[in-house]
């Protein structure tokens, strides 16, 4: 049975750009992030610059809220080993874009990181990861805090408060039912699916907005395609995989008959060398036949 509604990376990639829909992203965000906030504009940065190739694997979109702050939703479909390295990267690199030279430091931004991968990243079983930097006192554990001047300039309660907030989110990780609100939005991330009870902020427009039959005809016929091309790429991914496995498995199968071959020769030369030796002592060859299970011709020819 179709997914009644579409996956949520075509959704940011074709319809949630759109001011229109920008209520869904906000309800999204809101609940991953436990603030209410509003998106101002979605940013162009050259991380997220549409190509004509267009490719599948990774979408992302740079949304800036009404406090200038910028979050970066980045979503990745097929395994990476130094995506983690990407996603300090794609950070860093807004750090430096959004700076305009000669501005003081403080006028660097807060960066939301917000990452939703369909593959096993790291070693660890739950599906929302977050890294929020402290500066920790080596002797005495104490957190680092900022000055009531700093505090009062920079409009922060925390150090923390500064430095780039990443979120990873490991959908496949999310078993069974939606208890809460922000697992609502997990279950529709992994599912492609928005239940007629979920309430979560920004589901009752999503529930809409991102319903397939909803769609235009265009959009519809976009969608498709999208979806026919993530098939192909699936069984691409699934066929190297198996021909991979394959590969190896024929190598080990080679080396352990290769393995069993040395023994067996191991083994005879052995049986050879006690039979001469037998042969040697003055041994009939009856009684060296009923040691070493050679043939009388074998022994004979010692």
């Amino acid at each position: 049975m179709p997914h009644k509604h579409t996956r949520f990376d075509w959704a940011i990639k074709k319809i949630l750009r759109n001011k229109a829909n920008y209520v869904v992203l906000e309800g999204f965000l809101s609940e991953l992030l436990n603030q209410d906030l509003k998106i101002k504009t979605l940013l162009e940065s050259e991380s997220n610059q549409q190509t004509e190739e267009d490719k599948a694997n990774r979408v992302d979109i740079l949304a800036e809220t009404q406090n200038s702050e910028l979050i970066l939703i980045e979503v990745q479909n097929n395994s990476q080993l130094d995506y983690f390295h990407r996603m300090l990267y794609g950070v860093s690199q807004l750090v430096t874009e959004y700076l305009e030279q000669g501005q003081e430091y403080g006028k660097i931004r807060k960066i939301y990181s917000v990452n939703i991968v369909y593959f096993n990243l790291g070693k660890g079983d739950d599906y929302i990861y977050r890294l929020r930097p402290e500066f920790v006192g080596m002797n005495n554990g104490e957190v680092l805090k900022p000055t009531p001047a700093q505090e009062k300039r920079y409009k922060i309660v925390k150090v923390a408060d500064i430095f780039p907030e990443y979120y990873l989110l490991k959908v496949r990780n999310f078993k069974g039912e939606a208890k809460t609100t922000l697992q609502e939005w997990i279950y529709f991330l992994r599912n492609s699916e928005i239940k007629e009870e979920f309430a979560a902020k920004g589901m009752v427009e999503a529930k809409e907005t991102l319903r397939v039959n909803n769609l235009s005809e265009q959009e519809r016929a976009a969608y498709k395609r999208y979806m026919e091309n993530k098939s192909y790429e699936a069984s691409i991914r699934s066929t190297q995989e198996f021909e991979a496995q394959w590969q190896i498995e024929q190598i080990e199968q080679a080396e352990i008959r290769g393995m069993q071959r040395g023994i067996q020769q191991g083994v005879e030369q052995k049986t050879i060398a006690i039979a001469r030796a037998c042969k040697q002592q003055g041994l009939d060859v009856e009684t060296i036949m009923a040691i070493t299970q050679l043939s009388r011709e074998d022994i004979e020819a010692l």
